[in-house]
């Protein structure tokens, strides 16, 4: 592993160094510091250099650390040797040498790097004068401190630190962390340094002081504090690596153990005990508890009270599936510390690690509710949901706005003109060559970008002449901001003039296609308000001249039951008509309608056959019109495998062209394939964050709710939980559920939001939609009855609406309530129903249940000790160091220390249950 070799001395008077200073010249005049010839470099060492290199580590014992000394212990020749005598000495200039020289000798030492005359640099442009340097240094009254910095030759060429230029440009961005740990202000900070490109291990000196000799000191963590940000800057790169195998190493500990747990705790209340130890120590600490009045925390204990909590502890400490965790949590620290600490430290015990005092509190916390025989179910506060079960549910929510919302493009329709114009002026539909030459221009071809400048002008011309087709295209131009800005009211307006136009051409002679549009209008408020019935009159007169696109159409509304009463055989039949004539469009409804069998049996095999047809028949459609959402609905395909073979890469093509045409959608499917990436890079973030910002702003509800959440969670951008509350609402107030609950979980947990009645209209919302964690949420609050009444009523219908749509969690609560007849009569046979459900679908609490319903009768004191273990691991997980996104703003330090000691003294956990839609 890469490490660096950090020393800081500093430069004193003193009268014990005349024998320091006699070896310095003993050295300088001996075979130590001799040149060598090539050819004898690789010759064993003199005698004379193994008694100097004696000498050396018997004054300077932590010569010893030195890169050099390594080299020379591996390999004992005359060219290392020679190395290690020299840098020691470099090393100890601050007890052999005198104040005036040693400026001289860092400036002006063979293979020092010079930009000048000399080697010196400090900050700026400033011509340095060695002479002038070396007396203000000599007639310093303070300490001058000296720090070395050295590098290995391969870790210096890796990074690029093998020159002066480059150590420059760092020295002088990183000289205020210097300062701030040598505690001199920065106005009063005066540094110089010299690179040293030795061809083992190249180094830096440096000279640093405080104009005011009352300012500056240096204390062991501030060492520490000064290598830990050369590291982090140095080795940025390769730390990364190894958080990234601490990640890794944590997941893997995380699954192990709480299957191990599990195992442990089930031996344990069946009689098998392995650990009675812990059970009675916790029983004594809930017996002492009860005689103990003010606050249950530890640092509030009596000294007898604190040893039976460190007892647990070190009980705790004993299993081996902790110590296995401790002892891999303490070696991944060490992974990160010792490439700042010459000295990483051994294991101390569990109940002394300072890292670990949260697991204090919570014995303490867990004890008190057991002196109370309190029945809790907090168990299920500490079960972190996963992540894919949420993420699932979130995108079946949001394919099935796809899917319902799907539309077809004005620009897939037949090229078909009315009858010959006489009079140019008047409305008419023709698809001119300047028409067809604009939309072309409008949304580019295979080799040539869209000109929006270009295809306006032309528009713009074609609609003074009177087509309707070029003026509905101008209110598309405006609606979605092609080359200009966004504008909703021109766009309307424009649309409404197409709508004259097509309610003209239809007045002189009924036809097909301009009846179709009409009814496309109304069924999408274009230039009128949103009409369903007057959408399917208008349909039906155009379906019944077999016209596939209002046939597709017509059939969407049955579908849903818009403007018609909802009939599915009706819809399949349609979608049928259309498809048989060869449109892809309803090939997709058909393959789905038998996939789910929803007017139909389900036939997977049909299903996929109609998907097929699909796919193929988008990608000719996309070839003959660049439409957005053409190829938005490609890459849809694309992304999830439907109709063709899953392409990820072929996706984002398909996503990023139709991104480029102001397709909302597509925008915020990029941004969620970049972040669902494994590691992204810096550049795609970027971009994945102006995606969804630009959805967002477009009121793509979906964009909205993802970049709420990660304006939430500070991932990748600051944390600011006032915009995501911002955006969650706006997202909210176009229907979409993960936003009303969204918002009620921040209003139901944020401190600095906590607002218990909006957090109950917001998640009630979301629970009135269908939503089974918004349901879980309230049935949990109504069944504690500590934030808002008490009413188990209530809290059964929220809890079994969610369990009846799978959530394990709820199923889990009922078949516990229902057990031991909390505010409902007991009923066994019910509490089996709901706890085998659950158990089905991987619930440990659950299976431990059904695994030990007879053999006894409170299980407070099993679900204590198993909560002790998940705890631990908890912890263990938290404290192990996290690499810092690489375009992030951290939320401020002190503050999360705050919030989270807050919430320990309170006797909670420092996270709540929260479960993840990913995007």
């Amino acid at each position: 592993m890469a490490r660096i070799i950090f020393k800081c001395p500093y430069l004193k008077g003193g009268n014990n160094t005349a024998h320091l200073s006699n070896l310095v010249k003993y050295i300088a005049t001996r075979n130590g510091v001799q040149k060598f010839s090539a050819e004898n470099k690789n010759l064993p060492a003199t005698k004379k250099q193994a008694a100097l290199i004696k000498n050396i580590l018997k004054e300077f014992p932590d010569s010893k650390n030195l890169f050099e000394y390594e080299d020379y212990i591996q390999n004992k020749t005359i060219e290392n040797a020679s190395d290690f005598i020299s840098i020691a000495l470099e090393h100890n200039l601050d007890v052999t040498a005198k104040k005036e020289n040693y400026v001289d000798y860092i400036a002006n030492r063979p293979r020092v790097e010079k930009l000048s005359s000399h080697g010196l640099f400090t900050s700026g442009t400033e011509k340095i004068v060695l002479s002038k340097v070396a007396e203000e240094v000599a007639h310093h009254e303070g300490n001058v401190w000296t720090p070395i910095i050295s590098l290995r030759r391969e870790d210096a060429v890796s990074t690029g630190f093998d020159n002066v230029e480059k150590w420059k440009d760092f020295l002088e961005s990183y000289a205020p962390t210097i300062a701030e740990n040598l505690k001199i202000p920065i106005e009063h900070f005066k540094w110089y340094a010299a690179f040293h490109n030795e061809s083992h291990h190249p180094h830096i000196h440096m000279i640093c002081y405080s104009t005011d000799i009352r300012r500056g000191y240096l204390t062991k963590d501030g060492i520490k504090n000064i290598k830990s940000g050369l590291v982090s800057n140095i080795f940025h790169n390769e730390m990364k690596e190894i958080y990234a195998e601490q990640s890794h190493r944590r997941d893997n500990l995380k699954a192990e153990s709480k299957k191990i747990f599990l195992q442990l705790i089930a031996k344990m209340k069946t009689g098998n005990v392995q650990n009675p130890k812990l059970e009675l120590l916790l029983l004594e600490l809930a017996e002492k508890l009860k005689l103990t009045k003010g606050k249950r925390v530890y640092g509030y204990l009596s000294p007898k009270l604190k040893n039976i909590v460190d007892s647990i502890v070190d009980e705790l400490a004993k299993e081996k599936t902790v110590s296995d965790a401790y002892n891999l949590w303490y070696e991944m620290r060490n992974e990160v510390l010792k490439s700042y600490s010459d000295n990483p430290t051994d294991p101390i015990p569990l109940s002394k690690q300072k890292e670990f005092k949260p697991i204090k509190n919570f014995i303490i916390f867990e004890a008190d509710k057991l002196s109370k025989n309190e029945i809790s179910l907090s168990e299920l506060e500490d079960i972190e949901v996963d992540g894919e079960y949420e993420n699932t549910s979130a995108d079946n929510f949001l394919d099935k706005d796809f899917e319902e919302a799907s539309e077809i493009s004005a620009f897939t329709l037949d090229e078909i003109d009315n009858e010959s114009i006489k009079e140019p002026s008047i409305p008419h539909v023709k698809w001119s060559e300047d028409y067809k030459k604009a939309r072309k221009l409008l949304f580019g071809t295979e080799n040539e970008e869209p000109d929006f400048e270009q295809a306006m002008e032309i528009f713009k011309s074609e609609s003074v002449k009177g087509n309707v087709l070029a003026v509905f295209d101008l209110g598309r131009i405006y609606a979605d901001g092609l080359g200009v800005d966004m504008d909703i009211d021109k766009a309307q307006k424009y649309y409404a003039k197409a709508l004259e136009g097509f309610s003209f051409v239809e007045n002189k002679k009924p036809w097909k296609y301009t009846q179709y549009r009409i009814g496309k209008m109304f069924a999408q408020g274009l230039g009128i308000e949103q009409n369903y019935e007057n959408a399917a009159e208008w349909f039906e007169k155009s379906s019944s001249q077999k016209y596939k696109f209002a046939e597709y159409s017509l059939g969407g509304l049955y579908y849903r039951g818009q403007g018609v009463e909802q009939n599915y055989g009706k819809a399949f039949e349609l979608y049928q008509q259309s498809a048989k004539q060869g449109f892809p469009y309803a090939d997709f409804e058909v393959a789905k309608m038998f996939r789910d069998g929803i007017g139909t049996e389900k036939n997977e095999k049909q299903s996929n056959i109609y998907f097929k047809k699909a796919f193929v028949g988008f990608e000719d459609l996309e070839k003959q019109n660049r439409d957005d959402k053409l190829q938005y609905r490609l890459g849809w395909m694309l992304q999830n495998g439907i109709g063709t073979e899953k392409d990820i890469v072929r996706a984002k093509e398909y996503f990023q062209k139709s991104a480029k045409l102001g397709n909302t959608f597509a925008c915020y499917s990029l941004a969620k394939i970049i972040l669902a990436e494994e590691n992204p890079a810096e550049e795609e973030i970027k971009s994945a964050i102006e995606y969804l910002k630009t959805a967002s702003d477009s009121g793509n509800p979906f964009a909205q709710y993802a970049l709420a959440k990660l304006y939430y969670e500070g991932k990748y951008i600051g944390q600011d939980i006032s915009k995501a509350i911002e955006l969650f609402t706006y997202s909210a107030e176009q229907d979409n559920e993960w936003s009303d609950y969204r918002l009620g979980k921040i209003y139901l947990t944020e401190d600095n939001f906590k607002d218990i009645t909006s957090a109950t209209r917001w998640l009630k919302q979301s629970a009135e939609k269908g939503n089974q964690f918004a349901q879980y949420v309230l049935g949990k609050l109504y069944l504690k009855g500590e934030e808002i009444p008490k009413d188990v009523e209530k809290a059964l219908q929220y809890l079994t609406s969610s369990a009846e749509q799978g959530n394990q969690f709820s199923q889990y609560i009922l078949g516990k309530t229902y057990l031991i007849g909390e505010g409902v009569a007991k009923d066994k046979e019910t509490a089996v129903k709901w706890f085998t459900l659950s158990a089905e679908q991987g619930n440990e609490y659950a299976k431990f249940f059904l695994e030990n319903m007879d053999k006894w009768h409170e299980p407070s004191l099993g679900f204590a000790v198993s909560r002790l273990f998940h705890h631990m691991s908890r912890i263990l997980e938290d404290n192990i160091s996290k690499p810092k996104s690489p375009v992030s703003l951290t939320v401020d330090s002190k503050l999360l220390r705050k919030l989270k000691q807050k919430k320990m003294t309170q006797g909670h956990k420092q996270d709540d249950l929260e479960q993840n839609m990913s995007l």
